[in-house]
């Protein structure tokens, strides 16, 4: 297990290397300069260039990278161009709504699909079976904005159950804020939980055409008790993948969400950041998310290590 976990974890590392290094040259291709868009059009330009003095812009491409890679490095991410604050602080506001947000819907996916999942599966074939492929079908097709939106409309206008959007600040007690992050929420979740219930039926079906669960079977187990004791765990791994990538997801990609539901999120951080030519900001907090991405796919390794001990033992 010490051998398995050391490997990836200079997996991790090499990963984390590239990105950065992927990630500066993507941004520093972008056309436009910082400086000349923050300052508008006709002005002089030795105004220009002192204020790309002032943002370090001058600097070679390496020197930049080197700069900018030991600063995250020492949890100094810069200072915004726009803000004029430092870009951990405007992470730290905006992490305190994404996170939450992400790990409320990555609960609701998986307290929804597994289940559902498992079910479908017990039942193959049967009218319960094939009511769930058609709705998850359904949620997969159907995009989540549109979905937000009818939420909205039901739950917010009509019913004013939930807040339609705005996020209150956790000062203001948390049952608020949750109630303000449930339609969010459920909008992110059920298309994710579409996807990860029908990868929890295929597994499942799959396990359950093995060897030993029809020697199980033989001794007297009905389908759904040879799900539950033995084909559940075994169907697990490629479950732990999606969560990953969900979790993965749900945090980066919640940008048109964020949106909706007005919530003041990492996701439009990153879209300010690109329409404002913010480059700090917008290299240090995708570099941040992507961070994030390869440390969740790396404790899913270990997941899997932890679910089916012939990892363990290879390593």
């Amino acid at each position: 297990m010490l051998r398995y976990t050391l490997s990836r974890l200079v997996s991790l590392v090499l990963s984390l290397l590239v990105a950065s290094v992927a990630i500066f040259a993507v941004i520093e291709v972008i056309p436009g300069d910082p400086a000349s868009y923050m300052l508008g059009m006709n002005v002089a330009p030795d105004t220009v260039a002192a204020l790309r003095e002032q943002l370090g812009l001058n600097g070679t491409v390496i020197e930049r990278y080197v700069s900018w890679l030991g600063g995250m490095l020492r949890g100094d991410f810069g200072t915004s161009y726009t803000y004029r604050v430092p870009v951990a602080e405007l992470v730290a506001a905006r992490v305190q709504v994404s996170l939450p947000l992400t790990l409320y819907a990555l609960v609701l996916s998986t307290v929804i699909a597994i289940p559902v999942g498992l079910i479908a599966a017990a039942r193959q074939g049967k009218p319960t079976d094939l009511g769930v492929m058609a709705t998850t079908q359904l949620g997969v097709a159907v995009p989540n904005f549109w979905f937000a939106m009818i939420l909205v409309l039901i739950f917010a206008v009509k019913l004013r159950w939930f807040p339609s959007g705005g996020f209150p600040g956790w000062d203001k007690g948390i049952w608020v804020n949750i109630r303000a992050l449930t339609l969010p929420a459920v909008a992110l979740a059920l298309p994710q939980a579409s996807i990860l219930a029908r990868v929890m039926r295929s597994s499942v079906l799959e396990t359950l055409s093995q060897d030993y669960i029809r020697t199980a079977r033989a001794k007297g187990l009905n389908r759904a008790q040879a799900v539950l004791r033995h084909a559940f765990r075994n169907a697990l791994i490629p479950v732990l993948t999606i969560l990953g990538l969900q979790f993965s997801f749900l945090l980066a990609g919640a940008i048109i969400i964020e949106n909706v539901f007005f919530l003041p999120g990492l996701g439009r951080l990153i879209f300010q950041g690109i329409t404002q030519r913010d480059l700090i900001v917008v290299e240090s907090v995708v570099m941040l998310l992507v961070g994030a991405v390869i440390l969740v796919n790396f404790l899913v390794d270990l997941a899997y290590a932890l679910v089916d001990p012939r990892l363990r033992s290879r390593a």
